[in-house]
C-alpha cells in the first residue's frame, strides 16, 4: 500500500485545478504564499500555464503586464487562492479586478469551507457562503464600474484600501507598460468600454481548496502563520486560560458549543477535509478539553456516507499544547529548533482582518511569527567571491527584479524601474534583501528530503550530515577543494568554504540550491553568538531542572541569580558597555527561565505554599529582583503587563543616565577654576535639593506602580505552576514524572506515544465513536453485537496533531518513541497549529496574546 505523503497530496491538489490555473493570473494571499513557498509550488503553477504569480495584499499595477507564458492576448482570467475568510479577502480581490480591467472570469479558492464560514463569529456569510459571495462580489464590482463612469478621465477603478497602495489616477502609465513587443496594447480606444464589458460579463466562481498548509517534510506539517486557522484564537479570556494562542487548561469541564473558540472549530474543519483529501478514515482519540471539543466536532461532521466509503483507516491523536508548556519553552538538542530560532523571519504582511474595532481589540485574531525564514546568503557569499568566473549574481538578480528584458531600450528600462519605485515607494533592493534563501520541503538529496533528514537528528549529528552532503555534492560537481577536514566534526570554516565552492557559478548554484540553503542556515545557527546563547540557555535550564529536584529555596536562588545578572546586563547596555555584557542572558531571557522555573516548581513542590510553589520570603526576593531589573531595563519588548508604563520607565532611565553624565562632568572640574563670583551661587543648592527630592518622589511612585504590575505577573506565574494540578490528565503523574533529573528530559509527546504504542492505559485519553460505532453501542449492543473500543496502536497510520503548535525536538522524540516501540509498520505523521520556538512561547505567555 502506498505511503502517506503530505507534500505529494498537496501538489496533487494543485494539479487537480490545472484547468482553472491555465492562462490565468494567480494571486496568493499571505497564508497561501507561505504554504506554496514550503511546497515549492511556484514552478508547478507556471508548468500548469499560469501567466503570473502575484501577491494579493501587495498587488500593484505592474502585475497587469507580467507574463511568464507569453501570449498575444491579455489575461482574461483571474485566480485567487486565499487562506482567509472571503470577507477578509474581499477588498484585495476588488482591487485586483479594478486593475485587471479586461478580466472576464474570477475564480476564488479558499481553504475555509462554507460551514466554517457560517460558524466563524466575524463572518457575515451564511451556510451558502460561496454562492452568497459570488453575488456580492459581482454586485460590488458593478458599483465600482458605475462610479468610474461618473469620473471622466479615470481609467482605473479606485478602491478604498486603508491607504495601503495608491494606483495611477490615469491610464497613461499603465498604457505605456502594456504596449510591449508581444502586442499588448489592448486599451486602444476607450478603456472604459472594456471596464463596462468586463462588469457585464464577469463570472465569479468560489471553490473549496483545503490543502493550504506548510509541510516541513512529507510527514510533518504546520499551518500557515498568516492563515485564518492559525490566527484564530484558541481560547477566550477566563480563569483557565493562559494565552489566546493556546488551549485553556484541561480542568475536565467541557464548555458549551457556543463557548468553543473559533480556532477549535476551524481546526476541526481543517482536519476533516485534510483526511478526506488524503483518503483516510479517522479513528479519533483526544487528550485535553480543547482536543475533546475538536474531536466532538469532527465526529459530528462524519456521516454514514463517509463511513461507507472505501478509505484507508488511520488514527488521529489530538493533544492540547497546554498539557506540556515546558518542552517548547526549553532549548533542546535539535538543529531545526536552533535554525528557526536563530534566522530572521520574513516581515508579516500588513492586512486588516476582522471588522474594524474587533480586529483592533483582538477579539478573534492573533499574530503569529511568519514561518518563512530568511537565510542570509549575502553574509556567506561575499562580493569578492562572486567576482570569480565573472559571477555577478547581485547584478543579475537586481536586473531580474526590475523587470529587465533584452528587448527593452535603456529608456524603457529606466521608465519601468521609476514606475515600480513610484508605486511601491521603496528604495532599490539592498544586497541582503536580494540574496536571501528560504526552505523548500520538496528539496532533496538523492531522493532524501533535506528537512526530513535533519528533523530526526540532534545538533551535532545534523551538522555532520549537512557536511557529508556538501562533500558528496562537491564530488559530483568535480570541484576540488584545499580545506582541512576533521572527521566527526563540522566546523564553520570548512562548511563555509564548501558553500562558496558550490556557488562559484550560477548553474552550480541553481542545481544545488537546496543543500546550499540548508548548509547556510546551519552555518548561521552555529555562529558563535547564536550557538553560545543557545548553550547558555540550555545549561541554565538543566541547572533549574536539577535544583527542582532538591529544595524550593535552591530553585528560587537560581531564578533570582538569572534575574540579577540580567539587571547587570541592562545597566551595562544602557551605559554603552556592551563588551562587558557578552555571554550574559538578557532580562527577556531571564523571564523565560523564570517561567520554566515556576513550571518545574509546580511539578515538584505543589504544596509548598497556598499562594504558590515558593515561600513568601523566597517569592518576595524574586519580586524585588524583577522590579529592580525592569527599573534598570524597561525596554524589554512586548511585555503585556508593562502596557501604559513602559514609556515612563524608559524616560526615567534616560534622565538617570543624563544626570549621571552631568555629575561626572562636574566632578572633573578643578577647584582652582572657581572665582569669587561663583561663591555667591552657593545659595542655589536649595533649588538643586528640591529637584532631587522631586526625582526621588517620582522614582518611588513609579516603583510602586511597577510593583503592582509585577504582582500581576507573579499571579500569572502561579497559574503556570498549577498546570499539573489543574490539568486533569496530568494529575496521576504518569505523563509528567521523570526517573531522574538528567539532561535528556523527555516531553509529553514522547511519553504519550510510548504508552499508547505499548498499549498501556493513558488517563484522560478519550475515544470518539463514529456514527456506526455509536449505533452499535446504543442499538445493536443490546443484542450482543457491540463493537470493541479500538486501540490507537492497532492503526498502521497515526496522525498526531498538537493544538497550539509543536517544535522540532518533539518531532524527533516522536520518531524515537516509534523506533523504540518496534513497530516499523506504522506510518507516523506529526502536525501542529504552528512551529513554536522559545521566543514564540514567551510572546504567547507574556506578550499581547497573554491572559493576565
Amino acid at each position: 500500500m502506498a505511503t502517506v505523503d503530505i507534500i505529494k497530496s498537496c501538489i496533487d491538489s494543485i494539479r487537480q485545478i490545472s484547468e482553472h490555473i491555465q492562462d490565468s493570473t494567480v494571486y496568493l494571499d499571505a497564508g497561501s504564499t507561505e504554504s506554496f513557498q514550503f511546497l515549492g509550488a511556484y514552478p508547478i503553477l507556471l508548468e500548469l500555464g499560469a501567466r503570473a504569480i502575484c501577491s494579493l495584499e501587495n498587488m500593484c499595477a505592474l502585475d497587469v503586464v507580467v507574463d511568464w507564458n507569453s501570449n498575444s492576448d491579455p489575461a482574461r482570467k483571474l485566480v485567487v487562492i486565499t487562506s482567509s475568510l472571503l470577507s477578509d479577502a474581499h477588498r484585495y480581490i476588488l482591487r485586483c479586478l479594478s486593475t485587471h480591467q479586461v478580466v472576464r472570469q474570477c475564480i476564488i479558492f479558499t481553504s475555509i469551507s462554507e460551514t466554517a464560514h457560517s460558524a466563524f463569529p466575524d463572518s457575515p456569510l451564511g451556510p451558502d457562503a460561496y454562492h452568497e459571495y459570488e453575488s456580492l462580489l459581482v454586485q460590488d464590482y458593478e458599483e465600482l464600474v458605475k462610479k468610474s463612469r461618473t469620473k471622466p478621465g479615470q481609467g482605473k477603478l479606485q478602491v478604498e484600501d486603508g491607504g495601503r497602495s495608491e494606483f495611477p489616477s490615469s491610464v497613461e502609465d499603465v498604457l505605456n507598460l502594456e504596449a510591449s513587443p508581444s502586442g499588448r496594447d489592448f486599451y486602444e480606444n476607450n478603456p472604459l468600454d472594456y471596464v463596462e464589458q468586463s462588469a457585464l460579463k464577469l463570472v465569479v466562481s468560489v471553490y473549496h481548496f483545503p490543502m493550504i498548509l506548510c509541510p516541513i517534510s512529507p510527514r510533518v506539517f504546520v499551518l500557515p502563520s498568516e492563515g485564518l486557522v492559525a490566527e484564530a484564537q484558541l481560547s477566550t479570556k477566563h480563569e483557565d486560560s493562559i494565552s489566546l494562542g493556546l488551549p485553556p487548561l484541561s480542568t475536565g469541564i467541557l464548555s458549551d458549543a457556543d463557548d468553543v473558540p473559533p480556532g477549535a472549530t476551524l481546526t476541526a474543519h481543517f482536519l476533516y477535509h485534510l483526511a478526506a483529501k488524503m483518503d483516510l478514515k479517522m479513528e479519533i482519540f483526544s487528550l485535553g478539553d480543547m482536543s475533546k471539543s475538536v474531536g466532538k466536532v469532527l465526529t459530528d461532521m462524519s456521516s454514514l456516507y463517509d463511513v461507507g466509503r472505501r478509505k484507508r483507516s488511520a488514527g488521529l491523536l489530538l493533544i492540547d499544547r497546554t498539557l506540556d508548556v515546558l518542552t517548547p519553552c526549553c532549548h533542546g538538542d535539535s538543529l531545526v529548533d536552533r535554525i528557526f530560532s536563530s534566522l530572521p523571519r520574513r516581515n508579516r504582511t500588513i492586512s486588516g482582518k476582522g471588522s474594524g474595532s474587533q480586529f483592533k481589540l483582538g477579539s478573534f485574531y492573533l499574530h503569529r511569527a511568519p514561518l518563512d525564514v530568511q537565510i542570509p546568503l549575502a553574509r556567506i557569499l561575499d562580493e569578492q567571491d562572486w567576482k570569480i568566473d565573472n559571477f555577478c549574481l547581485l547584478e543579475s538578480v537586481e536586473a531580474f527584479l526590475c523587470g529587465w528584458n533584452s528587448g527593452n531600450s535603456d529608456s524603457q528600462l529606466a521608465g519601468l524601474i521609476n514606475l515600480g519605485q513610484k508605486i511601491h515607494d521603496k528604495p532599490s533592493h539592498t544586497d541582503a534583501e536580494i540574496l536571501t534563501g528560504s526552505f523548500v520541503s520538496s528539496e532533496n538529496f538523492l531522493g532524501m528530503p533535506l528537512l526530513e533528514a535533519i528533523l530526526d537528528r540532534r545538533t551535532k549529528d545534523g551538522a555532520l550530515l549537512v557536511k557529508k552532503w556538501l562533500q558528496e555534492t562537491l564530488r559530483r560537481e568535480n570541484v576540488a577543494m584545499n580545506v582541512k577536514s576533521r572527521p566527526g566534526v563540522a566546523t564553520k570554516p570548512e562548511i563555509q568554504a564548501m558553500i562558496k565552492a558550490l556557488s562559484r557559478n550560477q548553474s552550480s548554484l541553481l542545481r544545488n540550491k537546496g543543500i546550499i540553503q540548508l548548509a547556510s542556515a546551519t552555518l548561521f545557527a552555529l555562529e558563535e553568538s547564536n550557538y553560545t546563547q543557545w548553550d547558555a540557555f540550555s545549561s541554565a535550564e538543566k541547572i533549574l531542572s536539577v535544583s527542582s529536584g532538591e529544595t524550593s529555596q535552591s530553585l528560587a536562588i537560581q531564578i533570582g541569580d538569572h534575574i540579577n545578572k540580567s539587571a547587570l546586563l541592562g545597566s551595562n547596555v544602557n551605559k554603552g558597555k556592551r563588551e562587558i555584557s557578552k555571554g550574559l542572558l538578557s532580562l527577556q531571557d531571564a523571564l523565560l527561565l523564570m517561567i520554566i522555573g515556576y513550571i518545574l516548581a509546580g511539578e515538584n513542590f505543589p504544596t509548598s505554599s497556598a499562594d504558590g510553589p515558593f515561600s513568601w520570603q523566597e517569592e518576595h526576593l524574586l519580586k524585588e529582583a524583577v522590579v529592580d531589573a525592569l527599573f534598570e531595563n524597561p525596554s524589554v519588548s512586548n511585555l503585556k503587563f508593562l502596557d501604559g508604563l513602559r514609556e515612563e520607565l524608559e524616560t526615567n532611565v534616560v534622565s538617570k543616565i543624563k544626570s549621571q553624565g552631568t555629575a561626572e562632568e562636574s566632578s572633573e572640574l578643578d577647584i582652582d577654576d572657581f572665582d569669587d563670583d561663583q561663591w555667591g551661587k552657593w545659595g542655589d543648592e536649595d533649588g538643586d535639593d528640591d529637584n532631587k527630592n522631586e526625582q526621588v518622589y517620582g522614582d518611588v511612585q513609579l516603583k510602586l506602580e511597577l510593583r503592582d504590575r509585577v504582582d500581576n505577573l507573579f499571579k500569572f506565574l502561579h497559574k503556570l505552576s498549577d498546570l499539573k494540578r489543574k490539568n486533569v490528565p496530568l494529575r496521576d503523574g504518569s505523563l509528567t514524572m521523570e526517573a531522574n533529573f538528567d539532561e535528556d528530559r523527555k516531553g509529553l509527546l514522547y511519553k504519550l506515544l510510548t504508552r499508547v504504542l505499548g498499549k498501556y492505559d493513558v488517563p484522560g485519553l478519550e475515544y470518539h465513536s463514529s456514527t456506526v460505532g455509536r449505533l452499535f453501542k446504543s442499538g445493536f449492543g443490546r443484542f450482543g453485537l457491540g463493537q470493541a473500543k479500538p486501540s490507537l496502536a492497532d492503526q498502521n497510520v497515526i496522525l498526531v496533531f498538537v493544538i497550539g503548535g509543536i517544535n522540532g525536538l518533539e518531532v524527533r522524540e516522536a520518531h524515537e518513541a516509534l523506533a523504540e516501540s518496534g513497530r516499523p509498520d506504522i506510518e507516523l505523521l506529526v502536525g501542529g497549529t504552528t512551529l513554536l520556538t522559545s521566543n514564540d512561547m514567551l510572546d504567547l505567555l507574556l506578550g499581547d496574546s497573554s491572559c493576565f
